[in-house]
């Protein structure tokens, strides 16, 4: 039985920003990245145009002059999909958010209830996320996730191209079509199928998911190992990964961006930086994590990446216990004169706040750094992200 679902909003930011602004629905329209660095979703009209995913903005601005170009507001889009993720348990208790604009879901022991197929839910699901929050929705359906990923993709190919069927947005891949779907499923799409892995797939002139599911067990054991066994598995119908309905700790946190434009101003990447610090904390904190590893990334205009760590002897959530070795890592990555074009903050080794032992001796400072985050959260809570900030304020000089 087919009872997985892959629930996919169609150019999700692009579609959030059609909700809110009704008058730009069939327009080109594109979204751009923290800072207007570069382009992160694309409407349908803009697609058919040829405006590339990930072009800079810089870029794209002279080249589509007709496109319609808006600031992301990440804010807004998490409020959109958090009401379409509860939505999603209307229909199964199994629900695992995989990103913001996509849902795996199980519905093998809610058939009956519904008294559905699986296809007719998934029709069901699509027709309701669109009538009560706005937002077109594609639908794979099938055995695994892998299958149900490539699905979806066929679904939102059809609306994206008009193609008229029963089920408009929903596809289905069965026994009937499976092997037909691998044949034309270019093996660089698949769900899993990073740049390495499609390097060793070239290397054996493998080029699409039935070629490789063609593949001998022992071959792929002995050049892929398990990851390579499970994807063949899942390619096949037979499942290898469950949907996760459990809460499931990051084991790290990341927060980057493009510059607006290229720079070389300390005092701009730092305050950039000082920005993807707190972000970082703030989710730290949600989660009730602390974090043992600091990272610092600066990527320059030809983009060669630079970055620094440092491991802490007592793992940390708050900024302002951070901002220090923050500043000391970009001091040491950051060079005079070269040109950079984005920076970003990650942290790792997250350990839960209820398994550090308790600090008998923290000092004064260090408590009121925390008090400080913690004050923090709730002003923004309040008030909104960016009620106050901290950052690094130039010299009168500098601003001329």
């Amino acid at each position: 039985m087919e009872n997985i679902l892959l629930i996919d909003c169609n150019n999700f930011f692009a579609s959030c920003e059609e909700l809110f602004n009704p008058s730009l629905k069939g327009k080109a329209i594109c979204v751009l990245s923290n800072n207007d660095g570069c382009i992160v979703a694309r409407s349908n009209a803009a697609k058919n145009l040829g405006v590339p995913m990930g072009m800079p903005y810089f870029m794209a601005k002279k080249k589509f002059k007709n496109v319609i170009y808006l600031s992301g507001n990440l804010k807004k889009y998490s409020e959109i999909s958090k009401r379409i993720m509860k939505k999603l348990y209307d229909f199964t208790p199994s629900v695992e958010q995989y990103s913001i604009d996509e849902a795996f879901l199980d519905i093998k022991g809610c058939l009956n209830c519904h008294k559905k197929t699986p296809v007719e839910l998934a029709v069901q699901i699509r027709k309701e996320i669109k009538e009560e929050i706005g937002i077109d929705v594609s639908v794979g359906v099938s055995k695994t996730k892998t299958l149900s990923k490539i699905a979806s993709e066929i679904a939102k190919n059809q609306i994206r191209k008009n193609i008229q069927t029963k089920t408009l947005g929903v596809y289905e891949i069965n026994e009937n079509n499976l092997d037909k779907i691998l044949e034309n499923t270019p093996i660089q799409e698949v769900w899993g199928v990073g740049s390495n892995l499609h390097k060793f797939f070239r290397k054996h002139n493998i080029i699409n998911a039935k070629m490789f599911v063609k593949l001998d067990d022992d071959f792929i054991q002995r050049n892929l190992g398990k990851k390579g066994l499970e994807l063949k598995m899942e390619l096949i119908g037979i499942k290898a990964y469950q949907v996760i309905d459990y809460y499931v700790a990051p084991k790290s946190i990341s927060k980057s961006s493009s510059f607006k434009e290229f720079t070389t101003d300390k005092a701009y990447i730092i305050n950039e930086l000082n920005g993807h610090l707190h972000r970082v904390c703030i989710k730290l904190r949600s989660h009730n994590l602390r974090a043992g590893v600091l990272s610092v990334m600066l990527r320059t205009k030809d983009f060669r990446v630079d970055s620094e760590k440092f491991v802490f002897d007592i793992p940390k959530d708050s900024e302002f216990e951070l901002y220090e070795t923050m500043h000391r890592l970009f001091n040491f990555l950051y060079k005079e004169g070269v040109i950079y074009r984005s920076s970003g903050v990650t942290v790792s080794k997250l350990t839960d706040k209820e398994d550090i032992q308790l600090i008998l001796f923290e000092s004064d400072a260090d408590k009121k750094k925390k008090k400080l985050s913690n004050a923090w959260d709730k002003i923004e809570q309040k008030f909104g992200y960016g009620a106050i900030s901290v950052g690094i304020k130039k010299k009168k000089e500098e601003e001329k």
